[in-house]
């Protein structure tokens, strides 16, 4: 999504996203994992978004872009349809006011949905693998053998080309306050939007770099099956946020003097999850600590990768 934001907001000077409604979504495609006020959050913390236009409707009229007075609508190169069978842009692309961006190669919400509902998806949510459950395993799955996440579910080839153009590629500038934050960002959400937002709010000129962990640094503190999205797409995820400045890709899972010092650190932020302790059984938060610039901030949101897994396959049962 953030990838077919960007390409959208190349071919204008102003982005204007219309997001639906949960009602509008449930009546086309299905139950949504987000509600609607979390997706208007998450679309509006992307970085190459000007404005939502909440509740759009799902087919695009002219009326829609006159009302919000754009010039024309972008849509990814693969065919939208309504209920009926229509094309959602017939209108609009008769006027001759529609563009078309490709589609990120690799990587979908059905793609990632699969992930989280391989056959070994009830490591997920500590639940037991009941029988009615095994019965829903399906298409999705990967099959009893089925690789886990991070060693090859992903078809998401990264590129440094993509990197860069996701990228702010904005050094620090004297007189910013440069903070850092450590973590997986897995499936990045509006939890982590929240956070990243309550970080920004910290300082007056927050320069924020992002420590990402490495796939099987995830794996050995959260277990199971994550990160359910590896590496590639999380810096990705992470650069598309409008809070982040600069991404350190494989962060070490201690903070280490020699970190702090080379990024010239001056705070130190952790969400109000666990802090797991490190291979060594040492606190990977020491250093900033001794130093005296660790700091916890509660972004106020309970939304976690571990919840969104849930919802997934509470609506996979459901469906």
């Amino acid at each position: 999504h953030s990838n077919q934001l960007r390409q959208a907001r190349a071919m204008g000077d102003y982005l204007i996203v219309g997001v639906h409604t949960d009602e509008e979504i449930a009546k086309h495609k299905g139950p949504p994992v987000f509600t609607q006020e979390e997706r208007y959050k998450m679309v509006q913390a992307i970085k190459w978004v000007d404005e939502i236009a909440p509740g759009a409707p799902y087919v695009t009229t002219l009326e829609t872009l006159d009302k919000y007075n754009c010039d024309f609508c972008v849509h990814g190169d693969d065919i939208t349809l309504t209920i009926d069978g229509k094309d959602t842009y017939e209108e609009v692309k008769m006027a001759g006011r529609y563009r078309e961006c490709k589609r990120t190669q690799g990587v979908s919400t059905t793609d990632l949905v699969g992930r989280m509902l391989l056959m070994t998806k009830a490591h997920h949510s500590n639940i037991d693998e009941d029988l009615d459950y095994r019965k829903h395993t399906d298409n999705f799955g990967k099959g009893p053998k089925g690789h886990s996440p991070w060693t090859g579910v992903s078809q998401f080839l990264q590129t440094s080309q993509k990197i860069i153009q996701f990228a702010s590629g904005k050094e620090p500038q004297p007189g910013d306050t440069i903070i850092y934050v450590a973590g997986a960002f897995d499936l990045f959400h509006i939890g982590h939007v929240d956070f990243l937002e309550k970080v920004h709010q910290l300082a007056k000129k927050p320069y924020i770099i992002i420590g990402l962990h490495f796939d099987q640094e995830v794996n050995r503190y959260k277990g199971k099956n994550y990160p359910i999205m590896n590496i590639h797409e999380r810096t990705l995820s992470v650069l598309a946020c409008r809070y982040v400045s600069e991404v350190v890709i494989g962060a070490p899972y201690a903070v280490t003097a020699d970190l702090l010092d080379h990024f010239k650190v001056a705070l130190v932020c952790h969400g109000m999850t666990e802090v797991v302790p490190d291979k060594d059984g040492s606190d990977p938060y020491k250093e900033p600590k001794r130093r005296g610039i660790f700091q916890l901030v509660d972004s106020g949101s309970n939304l976690t990768t571990d919840l969104i897994v849930q919802r997934i396959i509470k609506n996979r049962l459901a469906f």
